[in-house]
């Protein structure tokens, strides 16, 4: 049973209790199907008994949806369902490596999706009908309103277009999260007028999801913890990439291009990304802020730092030991920190108004400045393109970090052309490794091979990245390309495990 007392507290819902229901009995409202949207982004704020009775059920019978979230969901929920056959389509965003390996091997249909589009597109009517929507929530108000708990992502979306909402009232998640989040839905085109976000500490919108409370079938009272992010510590080879960022902004304040509190910075999810902003605690920049998705332990590490004094995103993603600081003194952070509905934390317009400092993370890299995000050998998915290509687009600096190296240097992050490309090079203005970092901005494209070669490639593989370039050059074209070469590092790596033949060899034995 849970506390009485807690749950009336948190519910001001007058009618909440005929709503009340167990996992079991929500979880029968989701038939075979059904295209259901739950809340969740990075692991955080997600729906965590429904969606665990579903799989149960789909166990024992044949029940098939298509699932719509913010991003990925954490509490192994992608696994489960997936084991259980529950998932027939998927969208837009997902971590899991069970999940992944039916989406490579065609069981589960898998939509990678830009996040700030998805709900437009359910909007829209583009994407079917959503059924039924399943939201995890901290409070209910006097009117049925939904309070998220640490993420908003596409909840507010779904659950105002759903055509029935069942809410998980989390009695554990922290009662200081409400008053913290900021919802706010677009226009309908073509009479859309401008959203007003115009810096990271705007708040333009209600503290709640504003939901005809007719629309709730079920409340389902819960206990339980977000999983823990699983952000490494930053290591040698981070230091260096974020040592290389941090001397370029030094350099872009000292020309003028930036002030000492930089421009509103974005940061991917993960542990390079994570890292890399931890690492500018440590530069010459203050009074910094941030319009993200994911607010990760970097951010906190900032906030307490005194350089940073106010983030803005869709979710809060933390590891263990930085939860347990949040987490019991949320008031201290709270005043510094919105969460907003993922379409506008990720919205094209606000990063171009707002001039974004964009940093994410590359799978691969090419000689010319493309990006691979999701791809491993251009077929096999691993993530999604997530949020990267909203804000690499339309942000001011677009920033791409990766190691030089894979699997102990059997792999070459960088390669003559990527397998699958997310990002041209078009999006593209800044390549970090921690060798150097290459500044794209006004090259022409055999400017740009040179920078990227000379400056951010492993030592080990670039003899043969100058020798592909060189006789790339002499056949000619504004991108210069042998075509019959171009993919050889894949093919090498998949036929052979590895791409050590083009560690340190000459030109002939590189492409025989």
């Amino acid at each position: 049973m849970f506390n009485e007392a807690l749950a009336n507290e948190r519910c001001r819902w007058p009618q909440w209790r005929d709503k009340l229901r167990t996992p079991q009995e929500a979880a029968a409202l989701i038939k075979d199907g059904m295209t259901v949207g739950m809340s969740g982004f990075t692991r955080a704020g997600e729906a965590k008994e429904v969606p665990r009775a579903l799989a149960e059920r789909a166990g024992n019978e044949p029940l098939s949806i298509t699932l719509m979230t913010g991003a990925s969901l954490g509490n192994d929920l992608d696994r489960m369902l997936t084991e259980a056959n529950a998932l027939s389509r998927r969208m837009p965003f997902q971590v899991d490596a069970t999940l992944r390996r039916a989406i490579n091997d065609g069981s589960v249909m898998f939509m990678d999706q830009h996040l700030s589009e998805t709900v437009e597109l359910l909007r829209n009517r583009q994407l079917a009908n959503m059924d039924v929507a399943v939201i995890e929530a901290c409070a209910i108000t006097e009117d049925g309103y939904i309070v998220p708990t640490t993420s908003v992502g596409n909840s507010a979306s779904y659950a105002i277009l759903a055509d029935k909402v069942i809410i998980e009232l989390n009695l554990d998640s922290p009662a200081a999260l409400e008053g913290m989040h900021d919802i706010y839905i677009p226009q309908m085109r073509p009479t859309r007028t401008p959203i007003p976000v115009v810096a990271a500490d705007s708040r333009i919108g209600t503290p709640h999801i504003p939901i005809d409370s007719e629309s709730i079938e079920a409340i389902v009272v819960t206990q339980g913890h977000d999983s823990p992010s699983t952000v490494l510590p930053p290591d040698a080879d981070t230091r260096s990439i974020a040592d290389h960022l941090i001397s370029f902004f030094a350099d872009e304040v000292r020309d003028g291009r930036l002030t000492p509190s930089l421009l509103p910075l974005q940061a991917g999810i993960g542990s390079m990304a994570n890292a890399v902003m931890s690492g500018l605690a440590e530069g010459p920049f203050e009074h910094l802020s941030m319009y993200s998705e994911v607010l990760q332990d970097s951010t906190f590490d900032l906030l307490d730092s005194g350089k940073l004094d106010f983030a803005s995103g869709c979710s809060i993603t933390l590891s263990e030991d930085c939860g347990k600081r949040v987490w019991e003194n949320l008031d201290h952070y709270r005043d510094r920190l919105v969460l907003r509905p993922q379409e506008l934390s990720n919205h094209p317009g606000i990063v171009r108004r707002l001039g974004i400092i964009s940093i994410n993370t590359a799978l691969e890299m090419d000689i010319y400045g493309n990006v691979n995000s999701t791809h491993v050998g251009g077929t096999k998915m691993m993530n999604g393109i997530g949020g990267s290509g909203d804000f690499a687009r339309n942000a001011q600096l677009s920033v791409f970090v990766s190691k030089s190296l894979a699997k102990g240097g059997d792999i070459s992050s960088i390669v003559p052309f990527v397998s699958h490309v997310d990002h041209t090079e078009h999006d593209v203005d800044v390549l970090v490794t921690e060798h150097g970092l290459a500044d794209l901005r006004g090259l022409a494209p055999r400017e740009r091979a040179v920078e990227v070669i000379e400056k951010c490639v492993a030592p080990i593989y670039r003899p043969a990245l100058r020798d592909y370039f060189s006789e790339a050059c002499q056949r000619g074209g504004h991108t210069p390309h042998c075509l019959e070469q171009a993919l050889a590092w894949h093919i090498a790596m998949e036929k052979e495990g590895n791409m050590r033949r083009f560690q340190y060899v000459e030109k002939a034995q590189a492409i025989g």
